[in-house]
């Protein structure tokens, strides 16, 4: 029986399918989307979703779903669904009968006697989506046809009925080519075989998305279909339908599409659906490499990319080569001490305060996983030099290290920590200040930074630094410390501590150099676990505070204000083990086994075969956000490599 598979009674309650949803990526920013049904309920679904350059580069819907209906003896069984106010139509979804996600993403129909396969392929490195079509069974003469429903726009909007789409076309080989907009690419649809197009052109209205319906968007969008393809379909036969931005070579499609199914990663496991999922995050473009925070609609972020860098490229695959081609890719836009947080170029945000500091984070565990400190230093010596300088000089008005050696981070109006969300202008949980991450992230980078400089001989900037860590120490420990409360304040203001239990203290605990005791690690992993830890990671707030919010939903807004309120980010279970193996070695592995374990769960649950953004703070701890987010899998791949790492070591009698 396959690892990750869904019975008939499972698929055909809506209820239960339409909360599932599938994801494959291009490895070039595009990707598709939907539900396990073929179903799509956000804005973001569709079977080809591309980034398009004229548009800065944003992923834009071109074909948002495909109809298949089955034709014998004169009668129609159309096996798509959508839904429409009030109802669903066509309910094709009662007809499928199996659902499995290896090799590929496949959905079986069941039609009377006829019995039809459908699996879905996104093509690597390429903007073309492939489906092929198998009469598994049939006892009459079958006629197969397709219906494309095509949207060309942004993720982000909803397409509407207009008098300015071109809906003519025009025919290639074995199908037709279609552009709705000018400025978009044309898109190629074609069978690999010869068929029939029928040119009925209309708008389909009113298509209802439930999941941005419960966001509070819009939700309701008209969809153009040019007319249909009709081809006669024998017992045993393939067919493949293509839809490219490019035209497809129609007689090499049966063998292209074998050869994709022949390469797909295997996800026969939970371990092997995680590294499939990592694989997912890797986009490269040119000479860069980047990796996408979460899909459906992020994009690539630079705190996001350190942090899930590790995980997604060493922990997964070993893989040096893309880790550092992300470093690369990365250091290039590092720009007075700051790395952009969102966008690239022009469009840059260079908004984070944590993201240079995570940049070290990455180069430890990419110069552990390459055994040579030296290359390091060669390779990125000098950019870590220029981050430590700024952000000792000042990054900005707003970003200051002050004489006591810590750095103090604090814009009107602005969040500039990983809690970021804010409202109505004004950040949800502010934190303006001595933030606890930053400043002990601060310090190991330029313990870090100084080790490294130490063993190439680097005297110069040994000579200008080698005092500052016990600065750093001193400063932090008197700041940060609540003897009454036995743990770190979260941020420190000109009004004093803040001493809301939240996780940020946790990576004081976690890293290679750490300014606490053993003593304070043990009194702050106990608070932690006892208030923040749940089976899906840590919350981000107490629920014994009185802004808890243990329940992620509804608005933006609302969203917004539970986001880092209490619910639960899976990322930071990264940082938790790693804590707990730094202070109890490893005693703590069965405990980090069972914690992880408990995600394997979730490979059914929400987005299949990945890790969501985050979870409710209150039980039963439901999945929501992205569906597969870049640092959730990255740091739960980590956590595991953890595992091996202590059990290995101790394994070869190293002392822990």
């Amino acid at each position: 029986m396959a690892y990750l598979k869904f019975n008939k009674d499972e698929l055909v309650n809506l209820e239960y399918s339409l909360k599932r949803e599938v994801l494959a990526t291009n490895r070039a920013g595009g990707y598709m989307s939907s539900t396990i049904i073929c179903c799509n309920t956000r804005k973001y679904h569709g079977l080809l979703i591309v980034p398009i350059e004229e548009f800065n580069n944003e992923n834009h819907v071109l074909l948002s779903s495909l109809d298949e209906t089955v034709i014998q003896h004169g009668q129609a069984f159309n096996l798509g669904i959508h839904k429409y106010p009030g109802n669903y139509e066509p309910r094709g979804h009662k007809y499928i009968v199996d659902f499995e996600y290896e090799p590929v993403y496949t959905l079986t129909y069941r039609v009377g006697g006829v019995v039809l396969k459908k699996e879905i392929v996104l093509v690597h490195n390429e903007d073309q989506v492939v489906i092929r079509y198998t009469l598994v069974d049939a006892h009459s003469e079958t006629l197969l046809r397709l219906k494309p429903f095509l949207a060309y726009r942004n993720v982000n909007s909803l397409c509407k009925a207009n008098m300015m789409a071109n809906t003519k076309y025009e025919l290639v080989e074995n199908g037709i080519r279609s552009k709705l907009y000018n400025g978009f690419p044309y898109l190629h649809m074609q069978l690999s075989k010869g068929n029939e197009f029928v040119a009925t052109p209309d708008w389909y209205k009113n298509i209802e998305y439930m999941e941005e319906e419960n966001r509070g968007y819009d939700f309701r969008e008209d969809l153009f279909v040019p007319g249909y393809f009709e081809v006669p379909i024998k017992k045993g036969e393939s067919i493949i339908f293509s839809a490219s931005t490019v035209p497809a070579a129609t007689g090499r499609l049966k063998s292209k599409f074998q050869k994709l199914v022949d390469a797909r990663a295997p996800r026969n496991s939970f371990v092997n659906c995680l590294k499939y999922s990592a694989s997912q995050f890797v986009v490269k473009e040119g000479k860069d490499t980047e990796i996408i925070a979460g899909y459906p609609w992020f994009g690539a972020w630079g705190r996001d990319t350190f942090i899930a860098l590790p995980g997604v490229t060493l922990s997964a695959a070993g893989d040096t080569r893309t880790c550092k081609d992300v470093l690369d890719t990365m250091s290039r836009q590092l720009c007075n001490g700051l790395f952009p947080n969102v966008g690239k170029g022009k469009n840059a945000a260079y908004n984070s305060v944590d993201a240079p500091m995570w940049y070290f984070k990455a180069l430890q565990e990419y110069g552990e996983a390459i055994g040579d400190t030296a290359l390091i230093w060669k390779n990125y010596g000098s950019r870590m030099k220029s981050i430590l300088t700024a952000y000792r000089a000042g990054v900005n008005a707003y970003v200051q290290m002050h004489e006591n050696g810590l750095i103090w981070a604090d814009e009107p109006g602005k969040a500039l920590t990983w809690m970021d969300a804010i409202v109505n202008g004004r950040p949800v949980t502010p934190r303006g200040g001595y933030q606890v991450e930053i400043n002990a992230l601060w310090y190991n980078a330029v313990c870090y930074t100084l080790k490294l400089a130490q063993e190439v001989g680097d005297t110069k900037f040994v000579n200008a630094w080698e005092q500052m860590p016990e600065r750093i120490k001193d400063s932090f420990l008197k700041i940060f410390w609540n003897e009454e409360k036995e743990y770190l304040a979260d941020y420190v203001s000109q009004e004093g501590q803040n001493i809301f239990v939240r996780p940020n203290q946790v990576i004081a605990c976690s890293l290679e150099y750490s300014m606490l005791t053993d003593e304070m690690k043990r009194k702050i992993l106990d608070v932690v676990k006892r208030e923040l830890l749940t089976p899906r990671g840590l919350r981000t707030l107490s629920p014994k505070n009185p802004n808890y919010k243990g329940l992620y939903g509804g608005s933006q807004p609302e969203r917004d204000e539970a986001y880092h309120q209490g619910t639960v980010w899976p990322w930071l279970t990264g940082p938790y083990i790693e804590a707990n193996f730094r202070l109890y070695g490893t005693s703590f592995a069965s405990k980090a086994k069972e914690l992880l374990a408990g995600f394997e769960e979730d490979m059914t649950l929400y987005g299949v075969c990945s890790v969501s953004e985050v979870y409710d703070g209150n039980p039963p701890y439901a999945p929501n956000g992205c569906i597969s987010q870049a640092w959730s899998v990255g740091e739960i791949l980590r956590g595991l490599a953890l595992i091996h790492k202590f059990e290995k070591g101790v394994s070869k009698g190293k002392k822990k």
